[in-house]
């Protein structure tokens, strides 16, 4: 019978969080590997919808080592980045193995033992970097299942080809919710839903700026001074192209909270009955955790008990970018790599092997 080979580093992810974790893994002497569920390369991005672009020009929205090639149009889109994270992965000859699907993890005396659907990996320590994508999160709202029309996430949303003169209603005050009713307005009609008032971020706020008061607030916090971000939060509408056109045509108007769905549509809290046909909810999505039920305790959001990246309960265990609790920013293309390089030195001195 063959010895078990155990990894130093099993990196749970290949897009871009678990790719800038790569990056940093390969100029230590440590023995990894990375394993996606993907068939290609591109992470979550293959899953979103056509017309979704960046926040950032390209020099601003880069992963460690490598800038982002220059766009045609003032942010890039979403082939680009799927272009750029698959040549990343390439130019660095990272090593990815796919598609693998993470069924379980467990601790087998000092190793984890990484359950997949094809075979079976052992490692010291496990960064996981699956992300948010494949868990949408939809509010309960009463009377949801009672609407008999179509209801779809953003992560499922490709475009409004098929919304053609529907009334449909967007939920969620955020960046999706606002680019998407953007779109849609356009071929049908439409109305929005928000918990508060949309905030808008001033035009000439992107997200570089957006990252750079993240950063500015981080290092102060480093040394005990206050930083008032408030005017620049990150949960905040970035104006890019297609959202300014929309308030152009005076279509980004929030008419307030649901309060209910009944057959035919919804029930505002002014107590105005709505009917709709389509219902897109841009809403969120919780923590793509469930493989560490096992080693560690989440909420019912998927989260995990941390300081910085790594787990609390389970020493041997990192989390990289999957938002604010894993780091500022950390689940942007340039924010991530901050959170990657501080992972990957934490695990370096715990194993002992060189940086």
């Amino acid at each position: 019978m063959s010895k078990k080979h155990i990894y130093d580093v099993l990196v749970i992810g290949a897009g871009q969080s678990g790719l800038a974790c790569g990056y940093y893994l390969r100029r230590t002497d440590l023995d990894y590997l990375i394993v996606d569920n993907q068939e290609k390369c591109g992470g979550a991005w293959n899953k979103a919808w056509k017309s979704l672009t960046l926040f950032s020009p390209a020099e601003h929205s880069s992963l460690p080592g490598w800038l982002m090639p220059k766009s045609q149009q003032e942010f890039p889109a979403k082939e680009e980045v799927i272009d750029y994270i698959c040549q990343y992965e390439q130019r660095y000859k990272l090593r990815v193995k796919r598609p693998v699907q993470v069924k379980d993890v467990r601790k087998e005396s000092d190793y984890f033992k990484i359950i997949t659907d094809s075979v079976t990996f052992y490692s010291k320590s496990v960064i996981s970097a699956t992300g948010t994508w494949r868990k949408p999160f939809i509010p309960d709202v009463p009377g949801k299942d009672q609407f008999e029309g179509r209801q779809i996430h953003s992560a499922y949303y490709q475009g409004p080809d098929e919304l053609i003169s529907k009334k449909v209603l967007i939920v969620g005050e955020g960046n999706s919710g606002a680019q998407i009713l953007a779109e849609v307005s356009k071929v049908g009609e439409t109305s929005w839903a928000t918990q508060k008032p949309p905030e808008f971020l001033p035009d000439d706020v992107d997200g570089r700026v957006l990252f750079d008061q993240a950063s500015a607030k981080y290092y102060a916090e480093q040394k005990g001074e206050k930083f008032d971000m408030s005017k620049y939060n990150l949960g905040n509408i970035v104006m890019v192209p297609s959202v300014k056109e929309a308030r152009d045509r005076k279509v980004l108007h929030s008419k307030g909270q649901v309060k209910s769905f009944y057959k035919r549509g919804v029930i505002w809290e002014s107590g105005e009955e709505e009917a709709f046909d389509v219902v897109i909810w841009c809403t969120g999505f919780s923590y793509v955790t469930d493989h560490l039920q096992n080693i560690v305790s989440t909420d019912e959001r998927g989260k995990i008990n941390t300081t910085g990246t790594q787990s609390i309960e389970e020493a041997n265990l990192w989390l990289v970018g999957y938002g604010g609790w894993t780091g500022f920013a950390s689940a942007t293309l340039i924010g991530v790599g901050r959170s990657a390089r501080s992972t990957v030195q934490d695990i370096t001195n715990k194993i002992g092997k060189k940086a």
